[in-house]
């Protein structure tokens, strides 16, 4: 199964669809689809929780996070099977041609289009209840040292990923592990931090998902963001190890980029969120 180049029986495959699942569908994929499900599912999660938790238990309680964990697991799977058919499954053994990397830089633009589409779905939200009577209820303290010190670290990953896809650009190989080993370091103490932070919110002072409309924007975009962040971690993790391995050069590193880009995108998100969520929930 292979490449564009491939004519066996007038049948070639144009990347990103370096080979198709399953076999017989000719350029189709159905990875997508097992992540839209996975994706739907996560809303249906949090309509199920709010669904057991209100004065009437229409479901129950535990519904909601048993859908909500089983359709992240589906969603992760699906992205997981996609970017292997899409980016990895031809490239172990050959380079990416500069009209091969193009296509997969401007699907990476795409997804990120309709990653900015669902969270400014969620930000609208925000600001329909923001003009409202403020605040709605006894909110936390926001604006903490943790989330400037998560903000300094998230920022400081977009500069030594930058730094590391240069690195690799000048064939400095060493270079580009280090940067990248600290951009995914930072990545996971950024989590670590976020983690804590809802430990902190939800077992230390009582304020969790179901807690007015503030709670349920809040840890809607943070968590969703969260989650975004843990899948970058996830792809960095696979591109330091990629790179361990030799797979890079300064002319392959069409897999490096996508990342890169990802990664930069996750980082501008948490900016919008410390000055919407964070200031401005407190203000």
């Amino acid at each position: 199964m292979g490449t564009a180049d491939d004519t066996n029986e007038g049948e070639g495959h144009h990347l990103p669809a370096t080979e198709d699942w399953p076999r017989g569908f000719g350029e189709a994929s159905w990875w997508p689809f097992i992540s839209a499900a996975g994706a739907a599912g996560l809303y249906l999660g949090a309509a199920l929780f709010f669904l057991g938790h209100g004065d009437i238990e229409l479901v129950p309680p535990s519904a909601g996070p048993i859908v909500f964990i089983a359709s992240a697991g589906l969603f992760l799977f699906g992205l997981f099977g996609w970017l292997y058919h899409a980016y990895v499954a031809d490239y172990w053994s050959r380079g990416t041609d500069s009209r091969g990397a193009g296509s997969l830089r401007f699907g990476m633009l795409l997804f990120l289009g309709t990653e900015i589409a669902t969270f400014g779905a969620g930000f609208i939200y925000f600001f329909f209840i923001r003009v409202g009577t403020w605040p709605p209820g006894e909110l936390p303290h926001l604006l903490s040292s943790l989330v400037l010190i998560n903000t300094a670290l998230l920022v400081a990953s977009s500069f030594t990923i930058h730094f590391a896809e240069i690195s690799l650009r000048k064939d400095n190989r060493k270079g580009f592990l280090g940067l990248l080993g600290v951009t995914l370091l930072l990545g996971i103490v950024f989590i670590g931090g976020q983690v804590f932070e809802y430990y902190t919110f939800i077992i230390e002072e009582g304020f969790t998902l179901t807690d007015g409309i503030f709670a349920s924007a809040f840890f809607s975009l943070t968590g969703l963001h969260g989650l975004h962040v843990t899948m970058g971690a996830i792809l960095l993790g696979i591109v330091f190890v990629r790179g361990l391995a030799g797979q890079y050069t300064a002319e392959r590193h069409t897999s490096v980029s996508t990342v890169s880009m990802y990664w930069h995108f996750v980082d501008v998100v948490w900016l919008f969120l410390v000055v919407v969520l964070y200031v401005g929930g407190a203000a």
